[in-house]
């Protein structure tokens, strides 16, 4: 065989592995990365989030700045007392996150190992004595909420808002007698709103969130029942990985700046 065709064959033999090497960068760098798994772009789906009634205006705030920055997601909410929504979830109730005004109420969950994992607490919050705007009554103490013939509004001991009362109340060593017991805080207050009640005793939160409808009231013996706020995935969610995207919104800078603005105490 002659120089020539040896020449000719290693020719041929650098040349296809030129080729195969150009093919092999091709491939790798052709067409966009596969998806990371854990990308918040793969959010999407439906997250129900059951949440103390207190937490209203800045879970709303919160889902939608989450759908907004996940598009394809939702956040439905469902408010009330801490301990009707415990009962709604052990009864079965779809859910994929559970946000409680108290630990207590949490543990109504937990208890049951209805909740994926330790609940963590994200905000905590304090009593205001909501009165008429005006304050006409010149309340500026929990001892006035007992003076005759004064309409006074307490949430049910079974709830967050009034099991805090209680506690406030007994750290002062007062009795009040209500006109009305109600399930969740947001009740509570509407009854001073409509001029139902002449005060009521509620979060502080709730009286921010009210405006010019109701004057708030500080008292020291709030100091003595602040509530926790714990907040969890729940066993039975059926959208976990989004679930888990708005707990950590939640517990997030931006969340902390939102409940913050709204009142809410840093845990």
């Amino acid at each position: 065989m002659t120089s020539s065709v040896h020449r000719a064959r290693r020719r041929l033999r650098v040349a296809g592995g030129a080729v195969a090497a150009l093919l092999a960068l091709s491939a790798c760098s052709s067409g966009d990365p596969a998806p990371d798994k854990g990308s918040s772009s793969e959010l999407s789906g439906t997250v129900t989030v059951f949440a103390a009634a207190s937490l209203q205006e800045s879970f709303e705030k919160l889902g939608a700045a989450f759908e907004k920055q996940h598009p394809g997601t939702e956040i439905t909410f469902s408010f009330g007392g801490s301990d009707s929504l415990a009962a709604g979830i052990n009864s079965g109730a779809p859910a994929d996150v559970f946000a409680a005004a108290s630990p207590t109420t949490m543990a109504l969950v937990t208890d049951r190992k209805a909740a994926a994992g330790t609940p963590a607490v994200f905000v905590r919050n304090r009593l205001q004595i909501a009165t008429l705007p005006g304050n006409p009554d010149g309340i500026t103490s929990l001892k006035d909420l007992t003076e005759p013939g004064l309409k006074v509004v307490l949430c049910d001991e079974a709830v967050p808002c009034g099991a805090a009362a209680r506690k406030a109340l007994k750290a002062a060593g007062l009795e009040v007698t209500p006109v009305s017991y109600e399930q969740d805080v947001k009740s509570a207050l509407t009854k001073v709103e409509l001029k139902e009640a002449d005060a009521a005793v509620v979060y502080r939160t709730d009286v921010r969130a009210a405006g010019d409808k109701v004057d708030g009231v500080d008292f020291p013996e709030s100091a003595d029942a602040v509530n926790d706020y714990p907040i969890a995935l729940l066993e039975q969610a059926r959208n976990p990985e989004t679930a888990k995207a708005f707990i950590a919104l939640v517990r997030s800078a931006e969340g902390r700046k939102v409940l913050s603005g709204a009142g809410f105490l840093k845990p």
